[in-house]
């Protein structure tokens, strides 16, 4: 295959070559043109199984950065199969990390490991000791505005990263980071009222 450029005829150079040259240069310029060839397959791979464009799109790049440090550890025979179960094996981590969103509350299972010494404090929507609600909602109003409506809209009102990414108009990580940040924040609070209250 032949790409022409103004003035000049550049040959098109094999996988296997191209592989060589980044891995032993880490250029990325070499690795862009190795993958733009493929970006097409691995977007179509990433839409059969997380059936989203935008977090294809997303993927598609995320898989660019894991090639960055994958390719120079590998001995790497056919780039196209071996491309293919690095996309596969993203796409059913995302989807794995996905159905562990969906259990949310599950990681509220508030007990000695996660949250409180004692494990009093469950579920803040099924427990129906208002002490403890309004422990929870107390320390829940303590947090950073960002951590709060992270808390809030994750955990009361059932959204997902991306539907608070998009609300918030901060990245998906910054979700996560918040969502951890914030829980940190609020077992910290309410084990200091629970000592409080044992005074």
């Amino acid at each position: 295959m032949i790409f022409k450029f103004p003035g000049k005829i550049t040959e098109k150079r094999s996988d296997e070559e191209m592989i060589d040259e980044f891995s032993s240069t880490g250029d990325l310029k070499v690795l862009g043109e190795l993958y733009s060839d493929y970006m097409h397959l691995v977007y179509g791979v990433c839409m059969k199984y997380l059936k989203d464009r935008e977090e294809s799109m997303d993927a598609v790049m995320q898989i660019f950065e894991k090639l960055i440090i994958e390719i120079p550890k590998q001995k790497i025979e056919n780039f196209r199969s071996w491309l293919h179960v690095i996309t596969k094996n993203y796409c059913l981590m995302q989807l794995r990390t996905r159905k562990s969103d969906d259990r949310k509350f599950n990681e509220w299972t508030l007990d000695t490991e996660n949250f409180v010494e004692n494990g009093s404090y469950l579920h803040p929507i099924d427990n129906e000791d208002h002490e403890i609600d309004k422990v929870l909602a107390d320390c829940i109003e303590r947090l950073k505005d960002e951590q709060k409506e992270c808390i809030r809209q994750f955990y009361y009102e059932d959204r997902c990263y991306s539907e608070i990414a998009r609300n918030l108009c901060i990245d998906e990580k910054k979700v996560k980071s918040n969502l951890q940040n914030g829980k940190r924040n609020l077992k910290l609070c309410i084990e200091e009222k629970d000592e409080r209250g044992k005074e």
